[in-house]
């Protein structure tokens, strides 16, 4: 996209953007700027982000922010009362009794889960010539492995992914939460977890199993017992987290390496840059480009003043191609040293399913590498979500010579 007039929020909302936002980004990382009559203060370089997402004096509550749920807010019929939208010490509470279910041993034993996955996936595509590695790929793992997690039936999954797909369609900050279809859109998300989460947490209380969601509801025995209504927000927050975003940064990492065929052959001769292509990837196409904070306190950003109550955003994808930050930073280098990115955030609210979506990614990515033999993205096919925040292909279209075994 090439933009001609002064960058702005407006500027990037507009689907034109979708492509390709990132030369409006780098205009609106030259400085923090006031804008809604100074409500909102929008911040787009390294050095400020960082900062923000470490600051204790800043919230995540955006309910309690000058613009309401008027811009960059929770909607009021999505229930809240998850560790996301929380402050110390209710947040450092339920963000330790979820994170049990996200230690490096937990996460490695499900590694074979995730690679027979994959390699059922790209089985599956083996007869072809071509494949959406969006709803073939990008898609499947994250769904399967996080339901997985909660204990969901499989028969559940699809229905499931539909309410999530329409909570991330309204909480998009271009979406406007006024317009009837997007209420409607919640309202029907909001029951159907709340009354599909609500049945499965009454059966695992007479009938658990080893899941994550089992083990929440054996603590009501415990001083640390999370209410219902956390209980309810904590399996749609996870859900909905451990799905859109990573789903993205698979899709965006099938993307990349297609488009840089250097970096492709690299990770199938050497397995082991798995790792770093996975943070390359989500620091050269974030997947959740901008987060959202409220000044609990008046201050000022680089001489930019900040209301108290005011909303701060936070423009991670701009951030992570800051060149006071990385060294050629439009560049895809997925040998780059001390890749420091705020694709997961950074502070307090740290991404907990991080190091789950780097394995998924990990893995993903270099079976693809492995396996897909001279893999081209049919460019006039790809298309993306409509979000402004979460971004990734919404079709995907790669041919290839052959899958290999």
């Amino acid at each position: 996209m090439t933009v001609t007039a002064e960058p702005s929020l407006a500027t990037l909302f507009d689907p034109a953007a979708r492509p390709d936002p990132y030369p409006v980004l780098a205009g609106l990382r030259s400085a923090p700027r006031a804008e809604l009559g100074g409500a909102l203060v929008v911040v787009g370089d390294y050095r400020n982000c960082s900062a923000v997402l470490r600051d204790p004096t800043v919230s995540s509550d955006r309910q309690r922010s000058l613009l309401g749920a008027t811009f960059g807010a929770t909607p009021d019929e999505v229930p809240t009362d998850s560790f996301l939208s929380m402050d110390a010490p209710d947040h450092t509470r339920l963000r330790g009794l979820v994170a049990k279910a996200f230690t490096p041993r937990v996460i490695a034993a499900l590694e074979p889960r995730i690679r027979e996955i994959v390699r059922r996936q790209l089985d599956s595509a083996s007869e072809a010539t071509a494949m959406d590695a969006v709803s073939q790929l990008a898609n499947v793992l994250p769904v399967t492995i996080i339901n997985e997690l909660l204990g969901v039936p499989p028969g559940e999954h699809d229905i499931l992914q539909d309410w999530s797909n329409r909570l991330v369609r309204a909480l998009d900050p271009a979406t406007d939460i006024g317009d009837p279809m997007v209420i409607a859109d919640v309202e029907l998300a909001k029951n159907g977890f709340r009354s599909f989460f609500a049945d499965l947490i009454a059966y695992r209380r007479v009938r658990p199993g080893e899941d994550l969601l089992s083990r929440l509801v054996q603590l009501e025995r415990t001083s640390d017992a999370l209410s219902e209504a956390e209980l309810l927000a904590t399996c749609s927050l996870l859900l909905v987290g451990g799905y859109e975003s990573t789903a993205n940064l698979i899709a965006n990492g099938v993307l990349a390496l297609t488009r840089h065929p250097e970096a492709l052959a690299a990770l199938r001769e050497d397995p082991a840059l798995a790792s770093t292509t996975v943070d390359e990837v989500l620091r050269y196409d974030t997947p959740a480009q901008m987060v959202t904070r409220v000044a609990r306190r008046a201050t000022h950003i680089d001489g930019v003043p900040v209301p108290q109550d005011g909303v701060i955003m936070l423009l991670l994808a701009a951030a992570n191609r800051d060149p006071a930050a990385f060294a050629d930073p439009d560049r895809f280098d997925p040998r780059r040293a001390a890749n420091h990115h705020l694709a997961f955030a950074a502070g307090p609210h740290f991404c907990i399913g991080a190091s789950l979506a780097k394995l998924e990614a990990g893995i993903a990515l270099s079976e693809f590498a492995r396996r897909v033999q001279n893999p081209e993205v049919d460019e006039e096919l790809l298309t993306y979500r409509p979000h402004v925040n979460l971004r990734g292909p919404a079709r995907l279209f790669v041919r290839y010579d052959r899958i290999r075994p």
